[in-house]
């Protein structure tokens, strides 16, 4: 598949299912991860709200609140380094068959006001192999003394680590023999 075809994929992909209110106080952006790792098995990493920690290098810790649905919300604690030291989020939609995951920060000790994630996940065949598009896009507010670039770099910064170990995780889960998806909730 030629390089011009799969971002013609990509951009339908971001048009169909990553569609941001995006205000004047706001930026907004996407990212895409390729990854050589079966689509279910990506997926099923993604879509656990329960444990961001299996691939999200900065959260050290993670306690939902109720059961598993649209509208539960998660207390996360995030690793030193960043800042920040915890996080509360709630999970706004969950489609196991679109492959679509959206989170909306609701509250924590950060600076990521009004931010808002959708994840998407797509078959696409790498190097003759099953592998994943992963698509990631967010809205946040730009908070005070800071530039819209200065905020979109430093949550792309953030999104692009988490789509590394993303990416990481699943390639040895799969070198492993691990096809199949990851424990579902």
């Amino acid at each position: 598949m030629s390089v011009e075809r799969r971002s013609n994929m990509e951009d339908e992909y971001i048009r169909r299912h990553h569609k941001h209110v995006v205000k004047d106080n706001q930026c907004s952006s996407s990212l895409v991860k390729l990854i050589r790792a079966p689509v279910n098995l990506v997926w099923s990493l993604v879509r656990r709200f329960d444990q961001p920690q299996r691939y999200k290098p900065f959260v050290s810790r993670c306690v939902v609140q109720g059961d598993l649905e649209i509208g539960s919300v998660r207390e996360v604690n995030v690793r030193s380094g960043l800042p920040a030291t915890t996080s509360k989020e709630r999970l706004e939609l969950l489609d196991d068959e679109e492959h679509i995951f959206g989170v909306k920060i609701v509250g924590g000790d950060h600076r990521l006001r009004n931010y808002s994630s959708i994840i998407t996940v797509h078959p696409e065949i790498i190097d003759g192999r099953p592998g994943t598009i992963v698509i990631e896009s967010f809205v946040v507010d730009v908070p005070d003394g800071n530039t819209k670039d200065e905020t979109c770099f430093f949550v792309e910064a953030l999104i692009r680590c988490n789509l590394k170990s993303l990416a990481d995780v699943s390639e040895r889960l799969a070198v492993q023999g691990h096809t199949e998806p990851i424990d579902r909730m």
